[in-house]
């Protein structure tokens, strides 16, 4: 298939039109081969060496996810979303400073914090929906990376990606984004000025809560990006094969899965909006939230598939009313086909600036009625 003919959403379908060659299946075979043979000169004519740096089920899966970011310098797939967004550090020189949100992943907040340094790097963590905030803590001459996240988890704030990327070009800093949460459906960084764009594709890109795995793309196919590949390789970080065939069907049904998550997140977040045993809630699709206007702005198709609820009565309020559910499930991750629901603090333990009334909810495709209801006897039965 011609990739200039078709839209992102056909050519993922179709897995970028990839048909096998001997039995021309329309779903293409799975690679799991370690070795190569050599060509009589010692060459590799295939174009494949060995597994770790590399396999044909990985590339095909690294082609539609360019293609749906329109990232030229390709993706690369990753075991899983930390090794992905880890690379992007360790690919900087030691005695680099980069800007991380003050509100962000937990996981990676946390090696940040506690791993980062001992690869020469220092961190200063910021309000990242304040420009001013950023380029306050630019260190002329250091600098070298500023990490945004947007929509940040667990409060969905809204970073205003072609500014905050100009203000790192001006002070010769890269600037990544971790668009996880938006997706290439909502929103693609690297057509704003961004420089690499990640995501966990164990989330709404794979869909079935079955694949862990990572992914980065970048808009340059420079000497920053040969450190990266090189790293992934080294280290070998590569995607198993049988994880990029499942992802490969999970991208088939993206855009479907993505409309319908994001259409009910937005009608639940407004039902939530004026529930009387909420105190407050946080989604960018409301008026009310800080970055609705950026992100309106920025965002195409709705706003996504996450809400998180400040529940009226407090923690305990909030603990119990995720106890009370039954048809959200109680689960970390987000972006499957099932809903679910968490008590974020509790999770990211001692130190968290999320919230302890707040209750993080990842919107699946059930009928939005059905959780609607559900929640709201969760919410009566905690308050009861």
């Amino acid at each position: 298939m011609d990739k200039k003919d078709y839209s992102p959403r056909t050519l993922a379908v179709h897995a970028m039109g990839a048909i096998d060659p001997i039995t021309k299946a329309v779903v293409p075979p799975i690679h799991v081969a370690t070795t190569y043979i050599r060509d009589e000169d010692n060459a590799y004519s295939s174009g494949y060496c060995y597994g770790r740096p590399d396999n044909s089920t990985i590339r095909e899966a690294e082609a539609v996810l360019a293609h749906l970011e329109e990232a030229k310098a390709g993706a690369l797939l990753f075991g899983s979303g930390m090794a992905a967004a880890t690379a992007v550090f360790m690919a900087l020189e030691p005695g680099a400073h980069v800007i991380a949100p003050k509100v962000m992943y937990w996981a990676l907040r946390r090696w940040l914090l506690e791993d980062a340094p001992a690869l020469g790097l220092s961190v200063t963590f910021v309000e990242m929906d304040s420009l001013a905030q950023i380029e306050a803590a630019i260190q002329p001459g250091k600098t070298r990376l500023i990490w945004a996240e947007v929509p940040s988890n667990p409060l969905w704030t809204i970073t205003d990606i072609r500014a905050a990327a100009d203000l790192a070009h001006a002070h010769g800093a890269l600037f990544a984004v971790d668009s996880t949460v938006a997706s290439p459906f909502h929103t693609r960084p690297l057509t704003l000025g961004a420089d690499v764009v990640m995501h966990s594709v164990s989330k709404i890109l794979n869909g079935h809560s079955d694949v862990i795995g990572g992914v980065l793309m970048a808009a340059k196919d420079d000497a920053y990006w040969a450190r990266v590949k090189r790293i992934r390789g080294a280290i070998g970080a590569i995607l198993g094969p049988f994880e990029a065939f499942l992802l490969m069907r999970g991208l088939r049904t993206f855009h479907l899965r993505a409309e319908a998550q994001a259409k009910a997140a937005g009608a639940l977040a407004k039902r939530f909006a004026a529930h009387p045993l909420v105190a407050q809630v946080l989604y960018p699709g409301l008026p009310q939230h800080p970055g609705h206007d950026i992100a309106a702005a920025q965002m195409e198709n709705g706003f996504g598939y996450m809400i998180s609820i400040r529940v009226s009565g407090g923690e305990a309020a909030a603990i119990a009313t995720a106890a009370k559910v039954r048809l959200w499930k109680r689960a970390t991750s987000l972006g499957g086909v099932e809903s679910l629901i968490e008590h974020r603090a509790s999770i990211e333990g001692p130190g968290t600036p999320c919230p302890s009334d707040l209750l993080r909810l990842s919107i699946g495709i059930e009928d939005a009625e059905d959780l609607f209801n559900d929640l709201d006897q969760a919410l009566k039965a905690a308050h009861g």
